[in-house]
């Protein structure tokens, strides 16, 4: 059985790549590993989660030190080419690991790297560096782009991407910002605390629409009377033009035409799968709603799997890996006549709001989604502003939500947008995913005392179980 695995430098491709190599010279006769990226990493280590992290960290600091009215003095500017450096040094070590890996297994026999572009020419016929290949399976891995809109005008205007944030070594006065999904969310508040002023464009009443209301509003608030974010709801990008100054947005605003001005613009419109250079128009597959199914197979080719951010289903490091890990165990079960596995994973999303100092998170089920379900719940709130932890922390902003069955207790689901709330995701998951009863989770004192917040939700929802 010969494997091809294209994009293997990104957390799919290489987790594809990790789960077949140790069957090269039994099950796998030859895997084929490609990737053109330069220096090649993938997107989480280059792009994304992990330099990220790296600039609202910087962010992060400023902010509680400006925040902070026990401390005096103005606060410290962010010093970007500082903040470039060193989230450079960090990522190219880290890029520079996953390549070690990739060529690693590429040293065995039976297996090849090869550093170029792979593209369809016919379904499951490979062009890769001038040469054909006939695999008998291929994964498609190669991860996905920034998202530029169609919009009048864009091409006329110059603007800045995640990337070019993520990079920026200076940055203007002014900007306005499309885009407030879960991308704007993080960066708005590292170009405020890096003196921006900004203009965000909301399409809705307000943002994470995976959350309840209240968590969307708590956001608003936050960057509104913390950040001096000016965030303008119900409103729609009509058009764009160049000016002198920069650059002009022309809006709606809930049925009202304004118009924008800024010296720059911030494009952070989601991201589509990369699929351009891979020729997939030449193949019987056809990339729509539903391409790909649980298996992570496409469902026009049961010889093609497709993992990562190109499939659609949820651009998440982790769940890519899964992903992968699963497509490698998928390859070789249906290679042996075996029924394939499906990837299901409850809903697991983090996002580093309020410069990583008050993250959301949500795992599993909303009230509404559980009900939707099926499920009749009870549901306990409480807000950061009453824990005492929180408050002599300095960090007493937002919420948290607990879901659970009322018949037989189970805990259904958690959403916070507080301080800590990405590490105490972890836990939730935990409980989630074992399908525990809250009233069996122990009600005891420990220390540290940080997770209270999460024992009063627990004791309010046991109460309320049938």
């Amino acid at each position: 059985m010969h494997v091809m695995v294209i994009g293997a430098y990104g957390s799919a491709g290489s987790a594809v790549a990790e789960g077949l190599v140790e069957h090269v010279g039994e099950t796998v006769d030859r895997l084929t590993l490609v990737d053109d990226g330069e220096p090649g990493g993938g997107l989480c280590i280059l792009n994304g989660c992990m330099p990220s992290k790296e600039v609202l960290s910087a962010a992060a600091h400023r902010f509680q030190m400006r925040a902070d009215d026990r401390l005096v003095g103005e606060p410290p500017a962010i010093d970007l080419q500082q903040v470039v450096d060193r989230k450079n040094e960090h990522i190219n070590s880290f890029a520079a690991h996953r390549r070690k890996s990739i060529h690693g297994m590429a040293e065995r026999e039976g297996v090849e790297f090869i550093h170029a572009t792979a593209r369809f020419v016919d379904d499951r016929i490979i062009e890769v560096d001038g040469q054909q290949y006939e695999p008998d399976y291929i994964v498609v891995a190669t991860g996905s782009s920034p998202n530029i809109p169609d919009l009048p005008g864009i091409e006329e205007v110059e603007y800045r991407t995640s990337k070019d944030v993520l990079d920026a070594t200076e940055l203007p006065d002014s900007g306005v910002v499309m885009g407030f999904g879960y991308i704007g969310i993080e960066l708005v508040p590292y170009l405020a605390e890096a003196g921006v002023d900004l203009t965000v464009i909301e399409h809705d009443d307000r943002p994470i629409d995976e959350a309840d209301p209240e968590f969307g509003d708590s956001l608003m608030e936050l960057y509104g009377e913390d950040f001096g974010i000016d965030i303008l709801t119900n409103t729609y990008e009509q058009r764009l033009e160049s000016t002198d100054e920069g650059v002009r947005l022309y809006v709606d605003e809930d049925g009202e035409n304004r118009v924008i001005g800024a010296e720059e613009l911030f494009l952070f419109t989601g991201r589509r799968p990369t699929l351009g250079p891979l020729g997939i128009n030449n193949t019987a597959i056809e990339p729509k709603q539903g391409w790909v199914d649980d298996t992570m197979r496409s469902v026009d080719d049961d010889r093609v799997f497709i993992v990562g951010d190109v499939n659609q289903k949820e651009p998440i490091l982790h769940v890519a890996k899964e992903q992968g890990y699963l497509a490698a165990d998928n390859i070789l079960a249906d290679d042996a006549g075996e029924a394939l596995a499906e990837y299901h994973n409850i809903h697991h999303h983090v996002i580093f709001a309020g410069a990583s100092v008050f993250p959301f998170a949500r795992v599993g089920h909303t009230p509404e989604s559980a009900q939707k379900a099926g499920y009749e719940t009870a549901s306990a709130t409480r807000s950061a502003a009453d824990d005492g932890v929180f408050k002599v922390k300095d960090v007493a902003h937002g919420l948290a939500r607990l879901t659970v069955d009322r018949q037989t207790g189970t805990v259904l689901g958690y959403q916070g947008l507080h301080a800590h709330a990405d590490s105490m995701a972890k836990t939730m998951q935990v409980i989630i995913e074992l399908g525990l009863d809250v009233r069996s989770l122990p009600d005891r004192a420990y220390h540290p005392t940080l997770p209270e917040i999460l024992d009063g939700l627990f004791r309010e929802t046991a109460a309320a179980v049938a």
